[in-house]
């Protein structure tokens, strides 16, 4: 049996004061009736269950440079919670 290495997918993020890490995607998807681009990804932070630690974003691409912003609409973050519900049934 052979053991491949997945190749993990890294994106650098900027924080507000600047700082900078590197975090893993885990999926980045664009909903086509809208237009908008999110990305999933990780830190590989465990919670107090032990599960991994998973952050959505709105990539917003306006400005050239893409920054990832917050979900604020409800009806929008209903919709991202159900990528991730299908994502969750893959594994």
């Amino acid at each position: 049996m052979e053991n491949k290495d997945v190749e993990k997918k890294m994106m650098s993020i900027v924080a507000e004061d600047g700082s900078i890490e590197e975090v893993e995607v885990i999926l980045a998807f664009e909903f086509k009736d809208t237009k908008k681009e999110y990305v999933i990804y990780t830190k590989n932070e465990k919670d107090e269950n032990d599960n991994i630690t998973v952050y959505v974003s709105n990539v917003d691409r306006s400005s050239g440079d893409p920054k990832l912003m917050g979900i604020d609409d409800e009806e929008e973050w209903n919709r991202v919670k159900d990528v991730l519900r299908e994502l969750s049934k893959g594994e």
